[in-house]
């Protein structure tokens, strides 16, 4: 179940951007001043959360970098999903388009699909789950997760339309995931339990059966990983969260206008050797030593 749920999400990496027609009558409008907002019906509380959080970040970010990208967010029931997207898996964020963010108004089987067996997880790790995705309903489910993530792909409408050249197709990633875990640690604090622990979780499975863990790896391969090895896919990415997580406790908030501004001015393509080198000197030291570590840390 969980492999099948990896790998139908993951089929956006080789598709981000699905196109549909933008007519949104079936939706609700909720004003906003920086985004466009609509919404399925009976989700206006929903809706609100997520937009006001996107919005407190868009200004964030575009305070720290002088850029502010256009975004328009559809909060969208499993009724209107199939309306507004063709992508199949309700409840994964994506763009349908380089502008229009779409995320699901509805817990789903998607977001309880990702919990394993509690009784397999560390007694530690296992009550930080318990704790830390237990729903309104009593129920545990990685809505929480899933509800931030809206901000790991307004970090993509930051990039790609900023026009910055990311050098690596994980950096991307990263940089998004870096954006991300700045916002909710300077803004709401109280957010990141639920950012870390599903990615710890996932990390604490270890990588037996992967065909790939290197990040020479998932830059080459990065489509064939989504497809057809999206367990494999999710790996990465959580390794990215912690490394995001890590990276924000030694640079702070400053590393996200030091990339910016890294990645905007340097057009030409890097070898690795010169990437580790300008990414430690442009950034911070951190970032490179994740290049420089990361073989180590994914034994287990």
């Amino acid at each position: 179940m969980q492999k099948t749920i990896f790998l139908l999400l993951l089929f956006l990496v080789s598709i981000r951007y699905t196109s549909t027609a933008q007519n949104f009558d079936k939706l609700t409008a909720l004003e906003n001043k920086n985004i466009r907002v609509y919404y399925s019906v009976g989700h206006a509380k929903k809706t609100a959360t997520i937009a006001g959080r996107l919005e407190k970040a868009l200004n964030f970010h575009s305070q720290l970098i002088g850029f502010k990208p256009t975004v328009t967010l559809l909060v969208l029931s499993a009724a209107d999903w199939s309306s507004y997207t063709t992508f199949p898996v309700y409840g994964m964020p994506h763009y349908n388009d380089e502008q229009t963010l779409i995320v699901a108004a509805e817990d789903n089987a998607m977001w309880k699909g990702f919990l394993p067996p509690l009784d397999q997880l560390p007694t530690e790790l296992r009550k930080q789950i318990e704790t830390v995705y237990r729903n309104a309903d009593g129920n545990i489910s990685m809505e929480a997760f899933f509800d931030l993530l809206a901000l790991h792909e307004l970090g993509h409408a930051f990039h790609i339309q900023g026009g910055l050249t990311m050098q690596r197709k994980w950096m991307g990633e990263l940089f998004c995931n870096i954006l991300l875990h700045t916002y909710i640690a300077e803004n709401e604090p109280g957010q990141l339990p639920a950012l870390t622990v599903f990615p710890r979780m996932v990390i604490n499975n270890g990588t037996k059966g992967f065909k790939f863990t290197s990040l020479q790896d998932v830059h080459e391969n990065y489509n064939e990983i989504g497809q057809f090895h999206g367990k494999n896919y999710g790996w990465y990415q959580c390794r990215w969260h912690k490394a995001a997580g890590d990276m924000y406790d030694a640079g702070g908030k400053q590393l996200v206008p030091k990339l910016w501004n890294a990645f905007k001015q340097q057009k030409e393509k890097l070898t690795d050797e010169q990437l580790i080198l300008f990414l430690e000197t442009s950034s911070h030291k951190s970032i490179a030593d994740m290049i420089r570590n990361w073989e180590n840390e994914t034994i287990k």
